[in-house]
């Protein structure tokens, strides 16, 4: 690993202004970028450590209902809090298949939420890529899974995403020219490279997800599909949210991971669940509907281990269990 500066800020505004500097970058739990430092992905001068300032940690409801979570609240917290499995259920579900038990401890949501993106041909050591050849990612011109693309497929592996996007997230960014808000839909874009919506210098600070309206039960639920039953990032990771008003839905979401370059919002999907009861045949015939319209949208390539036709084969298998274990109050769905 070469060598870089360590900085322990202890403020927001402490911090902004060292990520103003070229060549820094944040550090909260470590479980990926350390690594990534390690493999010459990346090349910092300077590390700024977040562990130190308080405003980023801790989960707390606002008088309106508002979820809020601070960035460097670590996956574990997320996924056993009670307010956050009550109210965000698939969030909690992802958080808790993030990985092991031990990176839980130390990943962050924050961290989660702004994963770079992964590819077989990239997350490797540098000796093993130079051997190869380097691709569009990093330091090369080709890219290894599409054979004359131009365009850098990896894919966004980050569980949280999806659930955060059928939630409609709002992420709080600072900066040293102030504060912003960005839904988190406008967040990722298709660009395998470098697929976020972030400034230069910016510092994720916290993750609001709404209050639902009065009146409603919010369902959720997240199925991962991945080689092991712990550690492995996900071959493909489905979230579900389900509004439902006297057992009728009135309003679902679906996301999608690991299948492209930004998480996947599965509105064709979504659709053929709303208005559809929420128990019974009718819900039976909905989830078969909304799994055979998510069998269309999704196209796996091999940017991530896993055969792609078989992923694409257990993407509806994923979006049946994951809606249906949503309404049951179950999952999270792994292991199939």
């Amino acid at each position: 690993m070469q060598g870089f500066d360590l900085a322990t800020p202890t403020t927001v505004d402490e911090a902004v202004a060292l990520l103003a500097r070229e060549g820094s970058l944040a550090i909260a739990g470590g479980t990926d970028l350390l690594p990534n430092i390690k493999h010459e992905l990346f090349e910092p001068r300077t590390v700024v450590a977040l562990g130190g300032i308080e405003e980023l940690r801790g989960i707390e409801l606002e008088s309106d209902g508002t979820l809020s979570i601070g960035a460097t609240t670590t996956l574990a917290h997320v996924a056993a809090h009670d307010e956050v499995r009550c109210r965000a259920t698939a969030l909690a579900q992802a958080a808790s298949l993030v990985a092991g038990p031990q990176l839980r401890t130390m990943g962050t949501l924050g961290g989660n939420v702004l994963l770079d993106t992964r590819c077989q041909w990239y997350n490797q050591s540098y000796f093993w890529r130079q051997s190869l050849g380097f691709c569009l990612k990093k330091d090369g011109s080709v890219c290894h899974v599409i054979e004359s693309g131009s365009k850098c497929v990896a894919a966004a592996s980050n569980d949280t995403a999806a659930p955060l996007l059928t939630l409609d997230a709002e992420l709080e960014f600072a900066s040293n020219t102030g504060r912003r808000r960005l839904p988190i839909a406008e967040l990722y874009k298709s660009d395998g490279v470098a697929n976020l919506r972030k400034e230069p210098g910016e510092l994720l600070v916290r993750v609001r997800i709404p209050a639902l309206e009065t009146g409603r039960e919010r369902l959720g639920a997240y199925g991962k599909l991945r080689e092991r039953g712990s550690i492995d990032f996900p071959l493909l990771g489905v979230a579900v949210r389900l509004d439902v008003v006297d057992d009728r839905i009135v309003h679902a979401a679906l996301g999608a991971i690991a299948l492209q370059a930004r998480p996947l919002a599965l509105q064709k999907a979504a659709a053929a669940l709303i208005d559809a009861p929420a128990s019974g045949p009718g819900f039976d015939d909905a989830v078969l509907a909304c799994a055979a319209a998510a069998a269309r949208q999704l196209h796996p390539v091999a940017n991530v281990p896993g055969d792609a036709q078989w992923r694409k084969e257990m993407a509806p298998v994923y979006v049946r269990e994951t809606v249906r274990a949503a309404r049951a109050g179950t999952g999270p769905v792994h292991g199939r």
